[in-house]
C-alpha cells in the first residue's frame, strides 16, 4: 500500500494509504508505534464492496461455501440456513476468543489492526468497507483491544478477542483505562459492528497476527544489526584491534556479500581511528571474537534479511480461507492461512539473534576482564573498591541463556486440532512471539556491551594519550549525553536501562554516520 508514510490530515500526523501496493514493514511501525494514520484509496473500497458483493450473491443462492453456508473445521459438513447466518459469525468470535494469560503489548495490537486492513482489503475475503472502517478508527482513535498472548497456535485466538471489541464485546484500552468494548466505543463515539456473512470468519483467519509480529521483528532486527556493526567497531578499538583482519582482499575471497558489507561498515568506523593506528600490529592476530567479526556479523545479517524477505512477502499477501475472486463470481477453499513460512523464518530469527547476543556478551566479557582487556578489571577506576561493570556483564549472560532456552524450533511442533481436520497446525504464533522475545532480549545485550565500550574507549583514549576514530567518537558522544562515564560504582540497571531505550531509536549509527556517511 504504497507511498509510504506521508503527511496526513491531522497536523503532524503521518498517514498509511492503503491502495494497490503491499504494505511495508516501515507502515506497520508507522502506525503501530507511532501514531500513523490510515486511509482507503478508492480502488481499495472497490474491492472490498465488490467481494461483499459476492458473499450476500452466494447467501441468496445457497452457495456451498465454507464458513457461509457451512459450519466451520471439522463442522464444515453442516449446513446453514441462510437465516443463521448472522449468528453463525458472532458464534465463532465468541467461541474462539479463548486466549489465556498477560495481554500482548499495545504496538503486536495496533500491528495486527493495519496488516488486517491491508489482508482484508484485498477484495478476496468478503469483509465489508463499514466494519473494516470501524477497525481503521480503533487505530485512529487508539483503541485498543485486550489481546491475551498464550494459547494460540498461529491464528484464530488473537484475533477473536480483537473482533470482539467491534462488536462492543470484550475488553479495550481507551485513554489508560481498561474497560468494556462497549464503553471503549461509546467513549470514541464509535458504533458496534454487527457481523455479516463471511465477516467473522475473515477476522479470524489466515497470517495475520503473525505477520504482524513479524513485521515488528523485522524492523527492529534491521536496526540492531546496523548498530551491532557501530557498538562492535568501538568494541573492537578498545581491545586494540588490529585492522589488518578487514582487509578487502580477505572478504573478497568469501562470496557472502552479508559480510563484506559489515567489513565495509567497520572499515569506515574506525577511519581516523589513531588507538587503531597505534595497534595495528599489536598481536600477530586478534582473538577469533575481533578477527571474524565480519564474518559473525555477516551471518548473522543473511539470516535477518532472509526472514525480512518472508515478512515483505507475507505482508503483501492474502491468507483467507476461503479466498474469494469476484471477477470470476468464485470461491475457493484452499490453504494459505497455512504459516508455516513466517512460523520458520521467526525460528530463524531466533537462533541468529542469540548468536548475535552471544557474540556481544562475549565481547563485553573480554573488556571487563582485565586478563584480556589490558585495562583495569571490571573497566572500574579503582578496582577493589569499586565493582565496575563487573554485574552488568552477568546480566548480559543472563539474557543470553534466556534467548538460547527459545531457540529450539516451535515451528516443527504439532498437535492436531479440530477433530484431526487441521493437521498440521503451525504454531507460527509461538516461533512469531519468542522472536520478539529475543529483540527485546538483544537490545539489553546490545546496550550492555555499549555501556561497556564507552567505559572502556575512555580508559583507553586516557592510558595512552591518543584519540579512537571520529565516527566512533560522534556515537559515544550521544551516549555520553545519557550515561557519563563512571569513576566510582553508581546504578549501572539504570544506565542499561537509559541505553536499551536509546538503542530503540537511530541515533547511535545516525551519530556515526554523521562522519561516514550512509552504512550499509
Amino acid at each position: 500500500m504504497s507511498g509510504g508514510p506521508r503527511t496526513g490530515d491531522r497536523a503532524g500526523t503521518e498517514t498509511v494509504l492503503l491502495d494497490d501496493a503491499p504494505l511495508t514493514v516501515d507502515q506497520v511501525v508507522a502506525v503501530a508505534r507511532h501514531g500513523a494514520v490510515v486511509r482507503f484509496s478508492d480502488g481499495y473500497a472497490r474491492r472490498v464492496d465488490a467481494a461483499a458483493d459476492l458473499v450476500t450473491r452466494f447467501l441468496d443462492d445457497r452457495t456451498v461455501v465454507y464458513g457461509v453456508t457451512t459450519g466451520f473445521g471439522d463442522n464444515y459438513t453442516e449446513t446453514i440456513a441462510p437465516e443463521d447466518a448472522l449468528r453463525l459469525q458472532e458464534n465463532i468470535i465468541v467461541s474462539h476468543a479463548v486466549s489465556v494469560g498477560a495481554p500482548i503489548p499495545e504496538d503486536q495490537v495496533r500491528a495486527i489492526l493495519v496488516v488486517m486492513l491491508a489482508h482484508l482489503g484485498a477484495g478476496r475475503s468478503g469483509t465489508r468497507l463499514e466494519t473494516l472502517e470501524l477497525i481503521r478508527a480503533l487505530l485512529e482513535e487508539h483503541v485498543t483491544p485486550v489481546v491475551p498472548g498464550a494459547g494460540s497456535l498461529g491464528y484464530l485466538a488473537l484475533e477473536a478477542h480483537i473482533a470482539l471489541v467491534l462488536t462492543g464485546r470484550g475488553q479495550a484500552t481507551v485513554d489508560g483505562d481498561v474497560v468494556s468494548g462497549a464503553e471503549a466505543l461509546r467513549r470514541r463515539g464509535l458504533t458496534p459492528v454487527r457481523l455479516r456473512a463471511k465477516e467473522g470468519l475473515t477476522l479470524l483467519n489466515g497470517i495475520m497476527s503473525i505477520t504482524a509480529v513479524a513485521a515488528l521483528v523485522a524492523h527492529d532486527l534491521r536496526r540492531a544489526v546496523r548498530q551491532a556493526d557501530v557498538i562492535g567497531a568501538l568494541a573492537f578499538e578498545s581491545l586494540r584491534g588490529t585492522t589488518r583482519a578487514l582487509d578487502p582482499r580477505v572478504h573478497a575471497l568469501r562470496r557472502y556479500p552479508e559480510q563484506a558489507a559489515s567489513a565495509r561498515n567497520l572499515v569506515r568506523l574506525l577511519e581516523g581511528s589513531a588507538i587503531a593506528e597505534l595497534h595495528r600490529d599489536h598481536r600477530v592476530q586478534d582473538p577469533y571474537l575481533l578477527r571474524a567479526l565480519p564474518q559473525l556479523h555477516g551471518s548473522v545479517r543473511r539470516s535477518f534479511d532472509d526472514a525480512a524477505r518472508v515478512v515483505d512477502e507475507s505482508l503483501g499477501s492474502v491468507g483467507d480461507n476461503p479466498l474469494l475472486f469476484p471477477e470470476d463470481g468464485d470461491a475457493v477453499m484452499a490453504g494459505n492461512f497455512d504459516g508455516t513460512s513466517v512460523g520458520l523464518a521467526m525460528d530463524a530469527v531466533k537462533a541468529a539473534a542469540a548468536v548475535l547476543a552471544h557474540h556481544s556478551e562475549r565481547r563485553t566479557d573480554r573488556m571487563v576482564n582485565s586478563t584480556v582487556s589490558e585495562l583495569p578489571p571490571f573497566l572500574a577506576s579503582t578496582p577493589g573498591l569499586n565493582n565496575g561493570l563487573m554485574i552488568p556483564q552477568y546480566t548480559a549472560a543472563a539474557l543470553v541463556l534466556e534467548m538460547r532456552g527459545e531457540v529450539s524450533p516451535a515451528s516443527v511442533e504439532s498437535i492436531p486440532t479440530s477433530a484431526g481436520q487441521e493437521d498440521p497446525v503451525s504454531n507460527a504464533h509461538l516461533a512469531a512471539q519468542q522472536a520478539y522475545r529475543s529483540v527485546d532480549r538483544l537490545q539489553y545485550v546490545l546496550a550492555i556491551e555499549l555501556l561497556a565500550a564507552a567505559q572502556a574507549a575512555d580508559l583507553l583514549e586516557d592510558e595512552v594519550g591518543v584519540s579512537g576514530s571520529p565516527a566512533l567518537r560522534a556515537g559515544r558522544d550521544t551516549v555520553r549525553r545519557l550515561v557519563p562515564t563512571a569513576p566510582v560504582d553508581r546504578e549501572f540497571g539504570r544506565d542499561i536501562e537509559a541505553l536499551r531505550t536509546f538503542l530503540t531509536s537511530d541515533d547511535l549509527v545516525a551519530a556515526a554516520e554523521s562522519v561516514t556517511g550512509p552504512l550499509e
